[in-house]
């Protein structure tokens, strides 16, 4: 009877792994309901394989088939928070920055328990998988006139499904090769990612124009403005059109179009195409400064090991001084300096901040802007061109800071307190519409604290020219599963002859762009800028 159970435990694991779909929205029992041409395969060895040598063949099998289940399981997170496969060569590395994200974002409770989540799937599932896959192998040479009864019956039922493309449920046929596919696909991304590292660097060697001009020829109707280029964290097209929060959202830019017009600003606005979607933000960072499309990362590790001229070393070498405002880094960030070409590294630790946590933001936006104006733009400051990075609006989206007044600010302590006004980032798991409300709010709230800004420190400041952008749509619980990668960018400055340098591109009026404005290639927005004010 024990031996019966436990062969039956052993069929269902192999059972289950194989026919796993490839989607989270699939994941339901009738999707089990498949015929796994894999597992009939698993059979036919212990039929056909000497009996010596089954137990050996099995182990190897089942040790393949188990590290499949382990990636199947990545590829589902991966495809259900950042709409794209996982990667078996490049994104191990991401593990480390998602520990922290978590840690950030719902605390070390959670970031261990994730973390001890992934060391038992990396571990039990392969090890079970591989101890069912050899006791199935062996009952089949041990019974091989049932096994091959109950193969050869299962594999017709396999042939008629597949003929006649059976599913019970949509996109799941019931003649399953999950497994195989799978695999396939693996292979296929390891040989894409062979390929790409030879393509990317006869990228990165091709001759580029602008690493050759001399300062004098680089920026000239930008000299003395302060430039800043400010990502808006998930700020993403779902954020301006086509969703429960637009109405919101669109509000805020346009009452924040009239308020900087009144202080002396106009604003051009259309969309980028970013080259991540929902996290990883530093790839479309690196695409925006570097002028190539950085969307691994493999190519981005390429990138900040060649001596690709970007945009900040840009500003740089026209005598700019060159900031980077990163309030979610914990640590000093070399790559800035020794890449990128930023004269200073202000993180979390740099800014004063002695206030509370927002989840994963270490401080609220209002406060990052109000830092870098006392440090950075204090009276009789050389000109400034710096990326602000603004997270209040990275996922979880909650809690939500509220706007204060400026000058109530001081060292942060004022905030002692605000984040128990909102939900904590356990009590709206699972709850979508719940989620979409946060996320909507979190952008109103940086995109208000950025127009605040401008409005109180700098009206009618013909020498602020900002550029507004998001790095890369929320996930795909705000977005749907078909979103684009598309993200709204906007050109800000009270100099009209700022704004006549760009007029050629076409861009909408005020701080929304419409539905049909122009969307470019994250990677053509260097070049674009460099030539539009060189």
């Amino acid at each position: 009877m024990l031996s019966a159970v436990l062969t039956a435990l052993a069929v269902l694991v192999v059972w289950a792994v194989l026919v796993v779909p490839d989607r989270l929205f699939r994941l339901t029992p009738e999707a089990f309901l498949r015929i796994p041409v894999e597992g009939l395969a698993l059979v036919g060895v212990g039929l056909l394989v000497r009996r010596h040598r089954v137990r050996g063949v099995a182990v190897l099998l089942g040790l393949a088939i188990g590290l499949l289940a382990v990636v199947r399981v990545l590829d589902l997170g991966f495809r259900a928070a950042l709409l794209r496969p996982f990667n078996p060569v490049t994104d191990w590395k991401l593990v480390g920055p998602a520990v922290d994200m978590l840690q950030d974002s719902l605390g070390p409770g959670w970031a261990r328990a994730a973390v001890v989540g992934a060391v038992l799937l990396v571990v039990l599932v392969p090890a079970a998988v591989t101890v069912s896959v050899v006791r199935v192998c062996r009952v089949a040479t041990d019974h091989r006139g049932p096994a091959a009864g109950v193969a050869g019956s299962l594999g017709a039922a396999w042939l008629v499904c597949a003929l006649l493309a059976v599913h019970l449920t949509p996109g799941v046929p019931v003649a399953s090769r999950a497994a195989a596919e799978l695999a396939v696909v693996q292979v296929r991304d390891v040989a894409h990612n062979v390929r790409d590292l030879s393509a990317f660097r006869t990228e990165l060697a091709a001759p580029d124009p602008f690493a050759t001009l001399p300062a004098a020829e680089l920026l000239a109707s930008l000299r003395g403005k302060d430039v800043l280029v400010v990502f808006v964290e998930s700020y993403g097209r779902v954020a301006v059109e086509g969703s429960a929060v637009s109405a919101d959202i669109a509000a805020v830019l346009d009452a924040g179009t009239g308020s900087l017009r009144a202080a002396g600003f106009e604003a051009r606005s259309a969309f980028l195409t970013s080259s991540t979607f929902s996290g990883i933000s530093w790839l479309a960072h690196a695409t925006l400064h570097s002028g190539l499309w950085i969307d691994s990362q493999q190519r981005y590790d390429q990138l900040l090991a060649s001596d690709r001229f970007t945009l900040p070393a840009a500003f740089q070498r026209a005598g700019w001084r060159t900031v980077v405002d990163v309030p979610s880094n914990r640590d000093p960030w070399p790559e800035g300096r020794a890449f990128y070409g930023f004269d200073e590294d202000l993180d979390r630790h740099d800014v004063g901040y002695a206030g509370p946590k927002f989840s994963f933001a270490a401080m609220p936006d209002q406060y990052t802007l109000a830092a870098f104006e006392r440090l950075e733009l204090a009276p009789g400051h050389p000109p400034v061109m710096a990326e602000i990075d603004l997270v209040s609006s990275h996922e979880p989206w909650t809690p939500v800071p509220r706007m204060l007044d400026w000058d109530e600010l001081g060292d942060g302590s004022i905030y002692d307190g605000m984040p128990a006004e909102g939900p904590a980032p356990a009590d709206v798991l699972g709850d979508t519409d719940r989620i979409r409300a946060l996320y909507g709010e979190s952008i109103e709230y940086s995109l208000t604290a950025l127009i605040s800004f401008v409005t109180t420190f700098h009206d009618s400041d013909d020498d602020l020219v900002v550029l507004l952008l998001g790095d890369h749509q929320p996930a795909p619980v705000v977005t749907g599963p078909d979103a684009t990668h598309d993200v709204p960018v906007t050109l800000l400055a009270a100099d009209p002859a700022v704004l006549d340098r760009i007029g050629s591109w076409g861009w909408d009026p005020g701080l929304r762009p419409g539905p049909d404005a122009p969307v470019w290639p994250m990677d053509a927005f260097r070049d674009r800028f460099l030539t539009a004010f060189g």
